[in-house]
């Protein structure tokens, strides 16, 4: 391309970039406007976030790179266009592994020897991500202009100051809660669906206010993810967060865990203790499950909720508290409330601000970008270079159901990583997940789904008819504890029990 054609091209870019737009949308117009400038197979735009690259936008790339979040340190080639102020361009022979190895759309998705180059954006003199262009055959980026290059870079860094500029999304918040966010950047609230933006901006509305939250939503959608994003975008981000299960504690001591108890005040209180609200003290407090605390606690975390005093087990004296409640449940406690297994007040203190997460099989294409990201982890907890998934695969979860959400997501990858990583496996360098190793069957046409039924876990016939209603029971049972983490409790909720029948079956089947 001839200088005068470049920088005829570069103004109807910087034209097309100038209307308003969401910054994505601006990144993804400027990924397509570099390849048609400079042919390649595939380029990325991702943003600097304490020791992560995240992307932004990509092209030529597969959906799940968006939801992957690649630690620079563990990436040389990455490590190395972050440590450069200028272009850096990898040789063909490059024995440095490439992070988007396996990931570039093509025929071939096996080939590791490609061109390959980036270099580092500045903003204000501060490094604020890198661009990336990829090709898989050698020698692609040989006649590339020096010259155009940096132009085409310098309009990159200008469009993501504009879009930082005018984007809504960047607000300005405290030292210490950026602090809190990059420390925590593996707990992003992945997504890019309509309703993970929506709730996004519920979070950002309600964060920096002292109300109290009420987190709905199903087992496994990801409350206490939004729980501790609340918390990290509230004025309370310096101070710390207090996580109680209510689920998990027995009514013997349910009072003492939240409110402390005093020395002598029943067997065993050897000495003072506080609670979780007097640590919570200046900060916030998560009472997760909260549908699952008994009604003789809820009246006095009433009591604490309406004036901010507790008061210790065995003590008379009366201690002020300056605590935010964030609380969750995947009960419908509105129904509760008409049962009378939940007080009405106390519901209506809790739900100031209502907030409902919504379940993975209503997130459309999230589940690719949340599987980018669950790779992204095996690959570094099991010692891969590179698990990608076969178009196959990205169907089979793009059609599954869901009842377990994202936890079950996350859990399944783990074990389709867990069992594509065998010996042969790892010595190709890219370990491909295909639909054989993850146990799931696609939705129905009713919209249900399961996981795969063995065959050969069901007993043969002739047999006793009970004893094979037991062992289908037994294996139901079973999957239910285990897909809710060991919660008994949810478990009996979604297989339509009541807590005391769940229980009586548990004994009889000897679980």
């Amino acid at each position: 391309m001839t200088t005068n054609t470049f920088f005829t091209s570069l103004i109807s870019v910087v034209a097309d970039l100038s209307m308003h737009m969401p910054p994505e949308q601006r990144y993804q117009r400027l990924l397509q406007h570099l390849r048609q400038t400079f042919p390649c197979d595939a380029s990325a735009l991702l943003k600097l976030e304490g020791r992560h690259l995240v992307p932004l936008a990509v092209n030529g790339l597969s959906e799940d790179t968006l939801g992957r979040r690649f630690i620079v340190a563990e990436h040389p080639r990455l490590a190395r266009i972050v440590a450069s102020d200028q272009a850096v361009r990898f040789a063909a022979d490059s024995d440095l592994p490439d992070p988007y190895d396996g990931l570039i759309e093509a025929e071939d998705t096996r080939l590791l020897v490609h061109d390959c180059m980036g270099v580092t954006l500045f903003i204000d003199g501060e490094p604020w991500g890198v661009l990336t262009l990829d090709a898989l055959s050698s020698g692609t980026f040989d006649d590339i202009d020096p010259v155009q290059f940096n132009a085409f870079i310098s309009l990159t860094a200008a469009s993501v100051k504009a879009a930082r500029l005018i984007s809504s999304l960047e607000q300005r918040v405290s030292y210490a809660t950026r602090t809190l966010i990059k420390k925590n950047a593996d707990h992003g609230l992945i997504g890019e669906s309509e309703c993970m933006r929506t709730l996004r901006n519920e979070i950002s509305i309600v964060a920096p206010s002292e109300l109290a939250v009420l987190i709905l939503g199903e087992t496994g959608v990801g409350k206490e993810l939004v729980a501790q994003r609340i918390h990290l975008e509230s004025k309370r981000a310096d101070q710390v967060m207090v996580y109680v299960n209510c689920a998990a504690l027995p009514e013997s001591i349910a009072e003492s865990e939240l409110f402390g108890h005093s020395k002598g005040a029943f067997s065993g209180a050897i000495s003072e203790r506080a609670g979780k609200f007097e640590l919570a003290d200046g900060g916030t407090i998560f009472l997760d499950e909260i549908g699952e605390l008994p009604l003789s606690i809820q009246a006095k975390l009433l009591r604490t909720l309406q004036n901010g005093d507790i008061q210790r087990v065995g003590s008379d004296r009366q201690i002020k508290v300056n605590v935010r409640v964030i609380a969750a449940t995947n009960r419908n406690l509105q129904e509760e409330v008409a049962n009378g297994l939940f007080r009405s007040d106390l519901y209506h203190r809790l739900a100031v601000y209502p907030m409902h997460v919504p379940p993975l099989r209503c997130r459309e294409k999230d589940v690719l970008l949340l599987a980018g990201a669950f790779l992204e982890k095996n690959q570094q907890h099991l010692g891969l270079k590179k698990l990608r998934l076969d178009t196959g695969a990205k169907k089979a979860l793009l059609d599954y159901h869901w009842p377990g959400n994202v936890r079950e997501l996350e859990h399944l990858l783990s074990r389709a990583a867990l069992k594509a990583s065998t010996q042969a496996n790892r010595q190709s360098g890219i370990i491909t997940i295909s639909p054989a190793y993850l146990d799931i069957t696609p939705a129905s046409q009713d919209g249900t789904s399961g996981t795969v039924t063995d065959v050969s876990t069901i007993p043969s016939i002739p047999m006793d008819f009970k004893d094979a209603v037991d062992e289908f029971q037994r294996q139901l049972v079973q999957q239910q504890i285990a897909l809710h983490q060991g919660n008994r409790a949810a478990a009996a909720r979604a297989l339509g029990l009541d807590r005391g029948n769940f229980h009586r079956l548990l004994k009889r089947l000897a679980i």
